[in-house]
């Protein structure tokens, strides 16, 4: 586990880029049109890309509390997004009222991995490995 306190921002920026690269080919690519949803999850994920990758080169870990803020609050999006997807009748509760619904999923494999899920699963490894790595030492 000392390897992962050890690279856990250089581990996160990793994630970080995988989101950002699979949300840009799932839309420029594939032709995926994002939801407002799915536009919230980027503006949240995009930054972490560029503010783990100087605080990977720099090696500061104090980055982190610039950071945890972006991923927990895409969590929390991601999350959101994925339960309107699966639960019956939430996407009315408070879903995208205009243009593409957050509810409608683009790819389902496995009955479980959409888009969303994707997403969460990158900020709850981005959160996850930022929590791990706030301090190099005890």
């Amino acid at each position: 586990m000392s390897w992962i306190r050890t690279y856990s921002l250089y581990l996160a920026w990793l994630v970080a880029v995988a989101a950002l690269v699979g949300s840009l080919w799932f839309s420029e690519v594939a032709g995926f049109i994002p939801c407002k949803l799915c536009w919230f999850q980027r503006i949240l994920m995009y930054p972490l890309a560029l503010i783990l990758g100087l605080a990977s080169y720099r090696g500061d870990r104090d980055a982190v509390l610039y950071a945890l803020p972006f991923s927990v609050m895409g969590l929390v999006v991601s999350l959101w997004h994925y339960a309107q997807q699966k639960i019956p009748g939430l996407a009315d509760v408070a879903g995208c009222s205009e243009g593409i619904p957050c509810s409608g999923q683009y790819i389902n494999w496995f009955g479980f991995v959409t888009i969303p899920f994707l997403a969460l699963t990158a900020f709850v490894l981005i959160t996850s490995l930022l929590w791990i790595g706030r301090k190099e030492t005890d």
